[in-house]
This record gives structure tokens, sequence and C-alpha cells, in this order.
């Protein structure tokens, strides 16, 4: 019997009405899993109301409208571009410019061709746009906007795209629990480098201590947010989701402070944190100097074991110039960070691990590093 035939005999068994099925607001869309950077990932439930509620929250915030022409160049899959560049701009008449595979080359050639307005991609994305030889500001002319999200962007990156290429980008901040945006930099106020910007519309986000209560202002303690865009819970994960959710807050893991005009700034995963003889380094603090050495291309710090300190700073690192050593950067380190925070040690490495949307896995270099004193 050929397929066809198959096909038929299914199609007469049914009726030839269809019901579809009753959906609420608070049913499930959607189950996003975590990108697993720290650990196992875990099963968002996102709601049709988390979905729909950020996707407008996130266009009325940057203004996406019926004229834009955006970019999406990362996997459909990526909740980032899932809300910011599919949903959003649908939703508000756009038009979504879809790359099967992300290369500088096709997206200079894309934007140019198509007269882009928006490019949204995380920071990976910027930094190979950047040491591409082949693009130009030229080629990005008509983008008014780019927006950058799903991991931090090192500020020396973000200042010399924006010099190099003439266009502003907008840093802003979210993961798959909370659909997946909650800060941006403002559009109609000062954007501040190495912000994640300001609550977008509809919801909120605040600074907590381990008592769950609200630091002051420029303290650092663990980023928490509350808003119609927050998950239901993870998937068949009871215990985790009671620990996320919490007295009707999303507790996010990131450590972060906020300064006097609510503009907030996300200093590291809690779980990522460095203690070395009882003070505490922040890996992004040290890949902020990384970054900021010319000839560094891309740069990740883990903290390991240490029989004096407890723990010591490494640094991993990617360099365009191979007569780079590493006693040259842990000196150019050693001019602009306090001695503890100094890497003991520098790598060099041709890639560093990242996942399939471009985030570097420290938890990656930390295996590598275990495997090779195994």
């Amino acid at each position: 019997v050929g397929r066809n035939e198959i096909f038929a005999e299914v199609l007469a068994d049914g009726s030839r009405d269809f019901t579809g099925p009753e959906l609420g607001d608070d049913d499930v869309a959607v189950i996003l899993y975590t990108s697993g950077t720290t650990g196992k990932p875990k099963g968002a439930m996102l709601t049709h109301q988390n979905i729909y509620s950020n996707a407008q929250d996130t266009a009325d915030y940057l203004g996406i409208n019926e004229n834009d022409r955006i970019i999406a160049a990362l996997p459909m899959f990526h909740v980032f571009c899932l809300t910011v560049a599919l949903n959003a701009p649908l939703m508000n008449g756009g038009t979504v410019l879809i790359m099967p595979k992300f290369s500088p080359a096709k997206l200079f050639q894309l934007a140019r061709e198509e007269k882009a307005t928006i490019f949204a991609g995380v920071p990976t994305m910027y930094n190979f746009l950047y040491q591409y030889e082949g693009g130009s500001a030229d080629d990005l002319r008509t983008l008014r906007l780019c927006i950058s999200g799903g991991a931090s962007m090192p500020v020396a990156l973000l200042e010399n795209f924006e010099k190099k290429f003439n266009v502003i980008i907008s840093e802003g901040y979210g993961l798959s629990e909370a659909s997946p945006v909650t800060c941006f930099n403002p559009l109609d106020r000062p954007r501040k480098p190495g912000s994640i910007g300001t609550n977008i519309k509809n919801v909120e986000n605040k600074v907590v201590n381990e008592y769950g209560e609200e630091v002051p202002v420029g303290e650092v303690g663990e980023l928490v947010v509350r808003g119609p865009n927050v998950m239901k819970g993870y998937y068949k994960m009871p215990e985790e989701t009671a620990a996320a959710l919490r007295d009707g807050w999303l507790h996010t893991g990131d450590l972060a402070r906020m300064d006097e005009e609510g503009y907030f700034y996300i200093v590291d995963r809690k779980k990522e944190m460095i203690i070395v003889g009882g003070y505490n380094v922040y890996p992004r603090e040290v890949e902020e100097v990384l970054y900021s050495h010319p000839d560094v291309v891309e740069a990740a710090v883990i903290g390991v074991p240490d029989p004096d300190y407890g723990e010591a700073v490494r640094a991993y690192v990617v360099s365009k110039n191979p007569e780079l050593t590493e006693a040259e950067l842990i000196a150019y380190c050693r001019e602009r960070l306090a001695k503890y925070k100094v890497p003991s040690a520098i790598d060099f490495l041709d890639e560093l691990p990242k996942n399939a949307t471009g985030k570097i896995l420290r938890r990656a270099l930390k295996e590598r590093l275990a495997s090779s004193h195994a």
C-alpha cells in the first residue's frame, strides 16, 4: 500500500469538522530549556500570557513597529530570538529577515541588500562582526538599532563596535524563565555602557540579600524579577520551581547592583563567584580588563583550587597576536586590578567553548582543567 492510500484512509476515518482546543492565557504554550551553562538544563514552562506580554512590552520599549526590518540570526529555539527578533516585530507589522546560519559576510550582505533597521544578537556575534575585515559602516547604514542579549557584553567591545559601525547598541537582560526580557537600556535617555538598563514596561526588578530584603543602592545582591512574563514553573521539577519562585519573585541566580537612576548592572553568576583568601572576585570584572587589551579577542575567567588561598583566578584567552605572552597579559592585569584579582595563570586557546547560541561556557573550561590533571 502506498503512502497516498494510507493517508486517504486516515482522512476517511476522521471528521470533516475541526474543533480547536480551548486555550487560556495561563495555559502552557512552550517549554523552553535553559542553556545549562552552569548545570543541568531545566524546562521553563511559558504560558501564552508570558510570551504575548513580553513580546509586546519589548516592542513598546524599543519602539519596534511596521517600518522595522529585523535580522533574526539566532536559532528560533533561542528565547531571545523568539521574543525580540520574531514575535515582537510580527505582532507590530514588522518584517523578519531570517538567516538560516549566521556568518559575518552574509549578515553584512543581508543588512545592505534588505535595508535592515534592527539587528538582535549575542555578544559573540558582535565580536565576530567587529573582527571581520570585510564589513563596513556603509553595510549597516540603514540600521537604527542593535540589540544585545543572552550574555554580558564587554564594555570595550560595545564601544569599539559602535565607533566602527556608527550604530548604537542597546544591551538588555533576560532569562528563559522570564520569556526572556526584563531590562533594556532605554532609547529616550542616556545609555550606560556595562549596564543592562532599566525595567521594561510591566516588569519589576530589584536586588535583594540572602533573606530576600532589598539592598541599598549600589550594593551587590541577587537580582529578582516579577511580572506577567515570569514562567509558570519548571517542567516536572517541583523542587527547582520552589527554589526559583519565592514570594511571587523569580530568583535569577545573578548577582547585580542598581544605581541611583534605576539602571541595573550584572556583576556575575552567584555560582561562579571566586573567593580568593576570603575576598570575592567576580569573573566578569577580570574579563572586562582582559577584553580591554587590544590583542585579546575573547576571554573567560574561572576559579581553580589553591592550597594557600582556597581559590585562585585562572584565565583563558583567544589572542589575535601570536607573540602576546602570559607574562605580558598578567602585567597588564596587575596595573588595572587589585592583587588578589589578577590571574595566577593565563592559557591561550584557539577558541573558547560555547553553546549552540554562542555563549561562552566557563563550566567546560573547568572540566577541561580537571581532566588535564586527572
